[in-house]
């Protein structure tokens, strides 16, 4: 495989304290060599070793691809007058969900292909080489396994989360509906998922609806993940550690025993906030800088969504986490990338390093902490994504 040399980086983000400074291993005036889909080397650019093509940085901060691991792609329709009703005062109750549900179940494969390539493709513009995407707006078992096959298409990181709302057919027999999730829409969506989800929230999934939804899934080998703690105090955070779950996400509404088992199973549990969802429904922000002094690891994520989160914008993410969420920049950065990995458990990705993945962005500045510093600006000017440049 042909060989290329990344060089005359201003800054670099490693992401491994063992390659520079502080923890983000950040290397001044660095190059990076890629070799086919993995790095090769990384470290000072006047020790850099040839390489079949080179491409000068021009002193651009460099910094791994992001990685979001909590998106809900699969989907057709438009809540343009939810959104705009919300920001007229009227409060956010999920009761939108069912909205998307109808339109999603109308549209034809091709419609939902075309809308996912195009959110993907419009991520990775902002620096997202890897995206999680789950199901959830089909709520059949036939909607639900189709939108897992288009969606495995675009990604590997793909979750089945048939337990997004009751669906409206069901709306009288909840306990019918969970017996579908568990049973045959499991069966039609497990070969095409990694992960399985579940919305532990009032107005959806209690916890022991929810227990049993993940431990069917743990039989049928994917592991969990849990929407957890968003609209209110609830049994998701306790849940989600309890069976070992990939990771909490929201953890809007948090209990000192919630924190306190976030930062104990942080190895493998990661709690996972989303400030979109915050930002678009006008709700309190999760205290990162709470979970942060805890212990606890930590990701940010897009949970781009067309109802409360309709952004596919990780700098977003970024510069609200900074500004609103007691986050420092480089805690951020870290989050966005290194986080997002240890979300999808992924040891290759968020992080530049010898034999990661060679995902990496260039950066319009100087500097990483230009994404919060100049926050709406499309500072993203180049993307390596397994190697290859897909943005110029």
């Amino acid at each position: 495989m042909p060989t290329t040399v990344v060089t005359n980086i201003g800054s670099l983000v490693t992401n491994d304290p063992a390659l520079g400074d502080g923890p983000l291993g950040l290397i001044q005036d660095a190059a990076v060599v890629l070799d086919g889909e993995t790095v090769a080397w990384v470290g000072p650019a006047a020790q850099a070793p040839a390489a079949d093509t080179a491409h000068d940085a021009e002193g651009r901060a460099a910094i791994p691809g992001f990685v979001d691991s909590h998106s809900h792609l699969l989907f057709a329709g438009d809540r343009t007058q939810e959104f705009n009703a919300r920001m007229s005062g009227v409060p956010y109750t999920a009761g939108g969900i069912r909205t998307t549900v109808a339109a999603t179940r109308a549209a034809s494969d091709d419609a939902l292909d075309a809308n996912i390539r195009r959110y993907v493709t419009e991520a990775l513009r902002q620096g997202t080489t890897t995206i999680e995407t789950k199901s959830g707006y089909g709520l059949t078992p036939h909607d639900e396994a189709r939108a897992l096959r288009i969606a495995a298409a675009h990604t590997t990181e793909t979750t089945y989360l048939g337990a997004h709302i009751v669906a409206p057919e069901y709306a009288d027999d909840p306990a019918g509906y969970v017996a579908l999730v568990t049973g045959e829409m499991l069966e039609a969506c497990a070969p095409y998922a990694r992960w399985v989800d579940v919305f532990c929230e009032r107005g959806a999934f209690d916890g022991e609806q929810a227990r049993a939804i993940l431990t069917a899934g743990q039989k049928r080998g994917l592991v969990p993940r849990v929407h957890a703690n968003q609209l209110g105090h609830g049994p998701g955070v306790q849940l989600a550690v309890e069976l070992g779950a990939a990771s909490a996400d929201h953890c809007t509404h948090l209990t000192d025993e919630d924190v306190d088992a976030l930062a104990a199973g942080a190895r493998q549990t990661v709690a996972t906030l989303l400030p979109g969802a915050e930002f678009s429904t006008r709700a309190e922000y999760p205290d990162a800088r709470r979970l942060l002094d805890a212990g606890a690891t930590v990701a940010l994520s897009t949970d781009c969504n067309p109802g409360s989160s309709f952004t596919t914008s990780m700098p977003f993410c970024i510069a609200v986490a900074v500004r609103d969420m007691g986050m420092t920049p480089d805690e951020a950065i870290g989050a966005a990338t290194l986080g997002g990995a240890k979300a999808l458990r992924r040891a290759d990705i968020g992080r530049i390093t010898p034999g990661a993945r060679a995902d990496l962005a260039l950066l319009d500045a100087p500097s990483h902490v230009h994404l919060a510093y100049r926050p709406g600006v499309p500072l993203v000017s180049s993307v390596w994504r397994g190697g290859v440049r897909e943005l110029v």
